[in-house]
């Protein structure tokens, strides 16, 4: 023990709450702080992480939807947040299927949270079943070790049934302001890019800029394909970059989101394991399989 330390909270911790206002209330957090990085857990969504700070400031993007715990209309409930999976149904917009999927709005269960001088780490379960159907387990591990600038997740995908199963997974990583701006840039070794529309190719040029805000501007995306996983968003103006890294072996695709409406200004980086519209494919885990995925997160000051 480091004498100087009276309580680990003077350090780091972890406070656990429920949300009692307007739409938010019901949801379940976990407020996560190791003393440089400061990222919010959603228990009731996944345990995905609904804002990400670095030293007191935002990264994430949250959308004017906010957080809810109502189950309304995807535009309408929509946060964005720092992560929002999607998939093991579904990821896009397919006939059939909610947008995005169905996991993220899936209740998780808590196995563990701990803060102890060294690290901060909660792990979770989320079970995706169905009588007569799939048999599914998805187990996440967050962790970061106290002091640093990263936070790193850890999937592992379990198939307790007895019939192979179809999965998709798309990591939904989302940017806002002040750490997204006019001149940020979006940097990788990116090998391939393919636009999503016309008019994202028209827009191609700007892919890797972020432009100032216009009302009613449409959103553009894009198909890449990294040879390093690994893509860096700069702020030049605050001094920041957030770095986010993944397992290319389990997420071999990639889209680039970016939405430079007024009101809607966001970027999201999302690494995946299919492509979407007419890409669409699933992958299949066979029974008693476990595959892995990871990220992360990573943000410290420019040099």
């Amino acid at each position: 023990m480091n004498g100087k330390i009276n309580n680990l909270i003077q350090i780091a911790g972890i406070r656990r709450y429920t949300l009692t206002e307007g739409k938010e209330k019901g949801l379940d957090v976990l407020d996560c702080d190791n003393g440089k990085l400061r990222f919010l857990l959603n228990v009731g969504k996944s345990l995905d992480m609904m804002q990400l700070y670095h030293e007191g400031q935002n990264v994430s993007f949250v959308s004017k939807n906010g957080f809810t715990a109502r189950e309304l209309p995807f535009a309408k409930r929509f946060e964005g947040g720092m992560l929002y999976t999607c998939g093991l149904d579904s990821a896009g917009g397919r006939e059939g299927f909610e947008i995005h999927g169905s996991l993220h709005n899936t209740p998780a269960k808590l196995i563990r949270a701990e803060c102890n001088e060294e690290e901060i780490v909660v792990e979770a379960e989320t079970s995706v079943s169905s009588l007569f159907g799939e048999n599914l387990v998805l187990r996440r591990t967050v962790s970061s070790k106290v002091g640093s600038e990263s936070v790193t997740i850890n999937d592992v995908l379990e198939n307790r049934g007895y019939r192979e199963e179809n999965y998709c997974f798309l990591y939904h990583c989302n940017v806002g302001y002040p750490m997204l701006d006019e001149g940020v840039t979006v940097m990788g070794n990116v090998i391939r890019s393919e636009a999503r529309t016309e008019w994202a190719r028209e827009k191609e040029y700007e892919r890797e800029v972020i432009t100032e805000p216009l009302a009613g501007q449409e959103e553009t995306c894009y198909f890449l394909t990294f040879g390093k996983p690994e893509v860096e968003v700069t702020n030049r103006k605050i001094g920041k970059k957030l770095i986010l890294s993944w397992s290319k072996e389990t997420l071999p695709h990639f889209v680039e989101w970016k939405s430079m409406a007024s009101g809607d200004y966001a970027l999201g980086i999302e690494p995946c394991t299919t492509e979407l519209d007419d890409r669409f494919t699933y992958r299949t885990i066979c029974p008693g399989e476990k595959i892995a995925f990871s990220l992360r997160l990573s943000v410290c000051k420019t040099e």
